[in-house]
C-alpha cells in the first residue's frame, strides 16, 4: 500500500514500462517511508484520444508520452508528497527522459477499512498490518 496506477498512451514497450515502475517504486519507497515489499502497481494503457491531459492553463503542452499517476493511499503528509512529487520527476526525467511536463500525479486518499489484502480481512484494522 499504496496502491500506484499509471496511465500511458500505448506504444511503449515492455522493457520501458518495466523500468518506470521499477524506478517509480524506488521513489515511493523512499519518499513515503514505505517497507521493501511494498508493491502494488497497475499499467492501463489507452489510445491517445482516450488520455487527455491538458495543462490547466498552465502554458504548457504534453506529449504522447504523458504518463498520469495516481496514488490511492492512506493519508500522507504534505512534506511526503512534495519530496514524491519532485523526486519522481526528476528520477523518471533522468532515468527514464520522461519530461517534465508529461507528468501528472495525483492523490486519491482512503482510510483503513477501505483495504483488504486477502482472506476477506481487513488487515490494517485486524492490526496484521500497521
Amino acid at each position: 500500500m499504496p496502491l500506484v496506477k499509471f496511465d500511458l498512451v500505448k506504444g511503449r514497450s515492455q522493457q520501458e514500462i518495466t523500468h518506470l515502475l521499477d524506478v517509480s517504486h524506488r521513489i515511493f519507497l523512499d519518499a513515503l517511508e514505505l517497507p521493501e515489499g511494498d508493491r502494488y502497481q497497475v499499467v492501463t494503457q489507452h489510445e491517445p484520444y482516450e488520455l487527455v491531459m491538458e495543462d490547466t492553463g498552465l502554458g504548457f503542452e504534453r506529449t504522447h508520452q504523458r504518463v498520469l499517476v495516481t496514488v490511492v493511499s492512506r493519508k500522507r503528509t504534505t512534506e511526503q508528497k512534495e519530496k514524491l512529487y519532485e523526486q519522481l520527476q526528476q528520477a523518471l526525467y533522468k532515468e527514464c527522459q520522461l519530461k517534465p511536463e508529461d507528468l501528472m500525479i495525483n492523490f486519491v486518499i482512503n482510510e483503513d477499512e477501505d483495504w483488504s489484502f486477502g482472506f476477506g480481512k481487513a488487515q490494517f484494522l485486524t492490526g496484521d498490518l500497521q
